[in-house]
């Protein structure tokens, strides 16, 4: 069965807790216009890591609306959203969270697809909203911004609001179906080099060529990356050049990121990269300013978790299609070093879309990633009504997520 063709309504739920898990999935279809709707004018309204005003706003009131404490801001993020249900057979554990996203790329808009993002972990707070009163503990929604970018989800562990919780459930959308991912640790980093304006033809001499220095630190990683393992990745652009052909450039800046599968390999890279740049500074008489945003890790896969999705997504004839070859970064997997969690992905595009692309962000209001968005926001409150209602997978979920240490 494709997602397109799905019915939540006409599957029989994974586990013991299958009218839960109906109510569920029929708490998502009853709400499906305002899930939709959300994820499309999310869409409709791109907003970049940081800047998300509206899309927050849109997500704190419409989880408010059904029955969640909600502060936003929260933390130190303006954008950032945390409500809170609390569940009708008391208790303060376990703490389940639901996370969103919601930041788009900066001149492309919602080509990841986080509006589906935002909508489904809404939609999974709907579906948990419909079955709190036999649950304990809480259900902790969290809107994280900044994902492309700075790392929200770092600073909201910083700021103390994933202490607490028991798991965090978040869905991602692929051309393809995998519930167990493998991101790379990736950071974040401004460079900035700083030298004296001249005059081109008459004086250049007298100049300090900040755009020599750029130049020369591109070209360094060019050549350096005839020396990383195939699994490392070093990229970035240029965001100021100069201001004319004639003046001797005093101020060039640019964004990098760096990339690894293995966590020490990256600290290497890291300490590597920083020394490149200060070499094109003396090479060429600049100074050189470096900025390391802090970004992902690599993911920390609970397995206990994963098992859950898997049989939750299986039960609407949905295949785990294995490991996803296509390797990104995210900061959910900042999140796995903190308490079990996963970040299953789902296909809401055609297989060969490639992400951050056109073509993707178009797909992003289709028909599949609209039907895809509510099947997310049903496995993951599924999953999550695994959680509140058997205690021995929220301790074997730990014990894994110990294990792995």
């Amino acid at each position: 069965m494709t997602v397109e063709s799905f019915d939540l309504l006409a599957t029989t739920p994974a586990g013991p807790f299958a009218d839960a898990k109906r109510r569920i999935a029929a708490a998502v279809e009853a709400h499906r216009a305002e899930i939709l709707e959300l994820s499309h004018r999310i869409h409709a309204n791109p907003e970049p890591a940081f800047e998300e005003t509206q899309a927050a706003a849109w997500v704190a009131e419409a989880v408010r609306g059904h029955g969640y404490v909600v502060e936003h801001p929260v933390g130190s993020l303006a954008t950032a959203v945390r409500g809170v249900l609390r569940g009708g057979r008391g208790g303060d554990r376990p703490r389940v969270g639901i996370l969103a996203e919601y930041d788009a790329l900066p001149g492309l808009g919602h080509g990841c697809g986080h509006n589906t993002m935002a909508a489904s972990g809404v939609g999974a707070a709907i579906g948990l909203a419909a079955v709190a009163s036999e649950l304990p503990g809480a259900v902790v929604f969290l809107g994280t911004p900044a994902e492309e970018r700075g790392s929200g989800k770092k600073q909201m562990i910083d700021d103390g609001l994933f202490e607490g919780l028991d798991a965090a459930l978040l869905y991602h959308p692929c051309d393809r179906n995998h519930v167990e991912i493998a991101p790379l640790a990736s950071e974040d980093v401004d460079v900035v080099y700083t030298g004296l304006q001249a005059h081109a033809a008459s004086d250049p001499w007298a100049g300090r060529n900040a755009l020599d220095a750029m130049i020369l630190l591109f070209s360094s990683v060019g050549l350096w990356r005839q020396g990383l393992r195939p699994s490392a990745r070093v990229h970035g652009i240029i965001r100021e050049g100069g201001t004319a052909a004639n003046i001797i450039p005093d101020r060039t800046s640019a964004w990098f990121m760096i990339r690894s599968d293995d966590e020490a390999d990256y600290e290497r890279m890291r300490d590597r990269f920083q020394a490149l740049c200060h070499a094109a500074a003396m090479a060429t008489a600049t100074d050189v300013d470096v900025t390391f945003s802090g970004g992902a890790r690599t993911m920390r896969n609970n397995a206990v978790l994963i098992d859950r999705f898997r049989a939750n997504m299986a039960a609407f004839g949905i295949a785990d299609e294995g490991d996803d070859p296509s390797h990104g970064s995210t900061d959910m997997a900042n999140v796995s070093w903190v308490c079990p969690a996963i970040h299953p992905e789902l296909a809401m595009a055609l297989p060969g879309t490639p992400g951050h692309s056109i073509e993707f962000r178009d797909a992003a209001v289709a028909p599949l990633a609209d039907e895809t968005t509510l099947l997310a926001a049903t496995l993951i409150a599924q999953t999550a009504t695994d959680l509140f209602l058997e205690p021995a997978i929220v301790e074997a979920a730990w014990a894994a997520f110990r294990g792995s240490d």
